[in-house]
């Protein structure tokens, strides 16, 4: 059985809060009366959310790639707090579409700075302060590092990867109290829609004619199949209203999914073949057995 702690002066940091899932969970944080703290990457979203919050979020601008500007935001907030976090949502991510062959090797590597890498610099910056509350983090993640994708991969390894980077956590920082949370949504009507379709259509009118011959068909099944998805979606409140449940509740969860689809994934992935999976992820982005649109 689980219950609700008590929120009461509770804080909280969130990274990528400028926008999307960040934002409606800054603002769903800031409701229940936490002190709210985030990062975002552009000065007018700091101003944009303070308005919105009527100054109850304070927002940093902050690349959570650059590890000395993490120490800096952390120890702010963390001074801000009398030394103590009693939660950090690492809510900031990117998403680097297209075929592995096509995608330049530093657009790869900055999805792990961003997904993997800027994630657990946040952590490390905020173990401290999360040990003396005996705090708890949530790692948003994606159903996808459960069911890779066909052109989605760089997503779904990094993911991947921080989910290994929790699950190893979770067990280093038991002894202190500290929870350690997957929670792994689906499709969500964040704002990320739109710069899913932008990055998309710019992978696809960066092909040469090679590779639009090899991949443009089935990327473009994919495209189609990926923004009819997003497009239709879990709402931001809504998913922003389950990470804060997820929270609050008592014992943590290990991992939860956000949205009936992830779970419908995940439910999937646990029970079915590795054969019955390759054949769904290419079925999902509107391919056929062969990996070929229309098959």
């Amino acid at each position: 059985m689980t219950e609700l702690v008590d929120k009461q002066k509770r804080s909280v940091a969130i990274t990528g809060a400028g926008g999307g899932l960040g934002r409606a969970t800054a603002l769903a944080f800031a409701r229940k009366g936490y002190r709210v703290f985030g990062t975002a990457l552009k000065p007018e979203e700091v101003e944009e959310l303070r308005a919105a919050s009527e100054g109850a979020v304070r927002l940093t601008v902050c690349d959570i790639t650059d590890e000395a500007a993490v120490f800096f935001w952390a120890k702010a907030v963390i001074n801000e707090t009398g030394g103590g976090l009693d939660l950090l949502i690492q809510n900031a991510g990117i998403l680097s579409p297209g075929p592995f062959e096509v995608l330049k090797l530093n657009t790869v590597r900055h999805e792990f700075e961003v997904n993997l890498f800027g994630a657990l610099s946040v952590a490390n910056a905020f173990i401290p302060a999360l040990r003396k509350q005996r705090g708890r983090i949530i790692y948003i993640s994606t159903f996808t590092a459960s069911l890779p994708l066909p052109f989605n991969g760089p997503s779904g390894a990094s993911k991947a990867a921080l989910e290994v980077v929790a699950t190893v956590q979770r067990a280093e920082l038991k002894p202190f109290g500290i929870d350690v949370v997957i929670a792994a949504p689906g499709n969500m009507r964040t704002g990320g829609p739109a710069l899913t379709a932008a990055a998309l259509k710019r992978v696809a009118d960066g092909f040469t004619e090679g590779q639009r011959e090899l991949y443009g068909k089935s990327f473009g099944a994919f495209a189609d199949k990926l923004n009819a998805m997003q497009s239709s979606g879990m709402a931001a409140t809504e998913a922003a209203a389950r990470v804060v449940e997820i929270s609050e509740l008592i014992p943590a969860p290990l991992r939860v999914a956000v949205g009936e689809d992830a779970e419908e994934i995940l439910r999937f992935v646990r029970e079915a073949s590795l054969a019955d999976q390759d054949l769904r992820r290419l079925e999902i982005m509107g391919l056929g057995p062969d990996g070929r649109p229309g098959t």
